[in-house]
């Protein structure tokens, strides 16, 4: 069965957790005492209706001020396909939350208020969802029942986003009015909006088509691990592990082994089930080459003829998380890029992105939490990679400062300086 990895986004207030609270509840993916819970925390609060945010609120300060902070993931499936659901927060402040929970979506939900419209955050997380590359943006208009089903308000507001979005990099944007609160058109279609001809949320997630987003061109292997056994009948088995970023990946397939150059051929692809004739993305495999090359940790296998680009100087957008250090020129920091790990200097901010204007400030010197910025880096050694926007795996990398080991950034590779 399909796996879909879901991120809801939006402003405050916009109704996200409720949204994923309705669709666990309608498809009874929720254990009684779980219920339980949430019906007593809702008398608590004194509501008088159970408050189904409640179900991914789950911190004490999440609850007590009625926001997510950080991000939630719940799983749910149905007879059709199975989903990871990333609750992300919608408070500026929590923007590397949001970044977090979106960077491995395929899908995005977008919610907006119907009373209050597009703001400022949603074309933050709309701008956020473009620049992490999620293939498909469903902008969901909530609360629909608090302007009386209007069919006009709702053309507004999807005048409105269209019209911002079409400063972005979308590739396929879908619209439907919902009232997350009620159930309308969350799992099943609503009778209080007959103008609305297009299908629910959930019967538009299960069928959205996700296989032909992963790259299935680019042979890309990064090698987590040398599986050698210490069986005795296992003694000669030598096995590269790892999870495919990439391509449609055969035995006997030509094979190119970096920074080596080495090539051989693919002598089997074992997995935790046994042996398969054919792998694709993101399944966790093992190679066994047919000649005895040194591979290790941290190098990456891929076509003779279709390699990956090897360099150490990079051009990346990056997102800042960290609030006790800033992003300077010059400042080193640690680069985990796939299962390698190099160190890299900061050569030269470029510019930083205002994200809700869009305009870049290329007097900018310095990144702080939450912002977004252009910078070259230079590592100490070369990398093997792809431009974000044509394989997000291999295109994606973290910044850990080494005094710390704390993650404070997350950058996109858009090409080499």
């Amino acid at each position: 069965m399909e796996l879909v990895r879901l991120a809801t986004t939006g402003s405050v207030d916009d109704g996200k957790s409720t949204l994923i609270g309705r669709l666990l509840y309608d498809t009874k993916q929720i254990f009684q005492d779980q219920l339980d819970a949430i019906e007593e925390a809702s008398r608590r609060r004194g509501t008088d209706y159970v408050d189904l945010a409640l179900l991914t609120d789950g911190l004490r300060a999440e609850r007590e001020q009625g926001i997510t902070i950080d991000v939630a993931y719940r799983y749910f499936a149905t007879p059709k396909r199975k989903f990871i659901l990333a609750d992300t927060p919608g408070h500026i402040q929590y923007t590397r939350n949001m970044v977090t929970g979106s960077s491995t979506a395929d899908i995005a939900l977008i919610l907006v208020d119907a009373r209050h419209g597009v703001l400022e955050q949603t074309r933050r997380h709309a701008f956020l969802a473009s620049l992490l590359q999620v293939p498909h943006l469903i902008l969901c208009v909530n609360k629909m029942d608090l302007v009386d089903y209007s069919e006009e308000r709702y053309d507004e507001i999807v005048d409105d986003f269209k019209q911002f979005a079409t400063r972005l990099d979308l590739h396929d944007l879908r619209t439907v009015p919902v009232s997350a609160l009620v159930g309308d058109n969350v799992v099943t279609e609503s009778e209080n909006m007959p103008w609305y001809r297009g299908p629910a949320v959930l019967p538009l997630l299960e069928e959205i088509h996700i296989s032909s987003d992963r790259n299935l061109i680019d042979t890309r292997f990064p090698v987590q691990y040398v599986v050698r056994p210490h069986r005795m009948e296992f003694q000669d088995y030598r096995g590269y592990a790892g999870r495919i970023a990439g391509g449609v990946w055969k035995k006997g397939d030509d094979v190119v082994v970096l920074p080596s150059g080495f090539e051989t051929k693919i002598a089997s692809i074992d997995t935790a089930e046994g042996p398969v004739d054919e792998a694709i993305p993101p399944m966790s495999v093992t190679l066994r080459l047919e000649d005895d090359i040194d591979v290790s940790r941290g190098n990456m296998i891929s076509r003779p003829n279709n390699q990956p680009k090897v360099g150490q100087d990079l051009e990346a957008m990056v997102c800042w998380m960290s609030e006790d250090i800033t992003l300077r020129e010059g400042q080193k920091l640690a680069i985990k890029h796939t299962t390698n790990w190099v160190r890299g200097l900061v050569k030269e901010i470029r510019y930083e992105l205002n994200v809700n204007t869009l305009h870049r400030n290329e007097d900018a010197d310095t990144l702080s939490l939450n912002e977004i910025g252009r910078v070259s880096i230079r590592t100490t050694k070369p990398l093997f990679y792809d431009d974000y926007r044509r394989n997000r795996k291999t295109g994606a990398f973290i910044l850990v400062d080494e005094a710390t080991n704390n993650t404070v950034g997350a950058g996109m590779i858009i090409g080499s300086s």
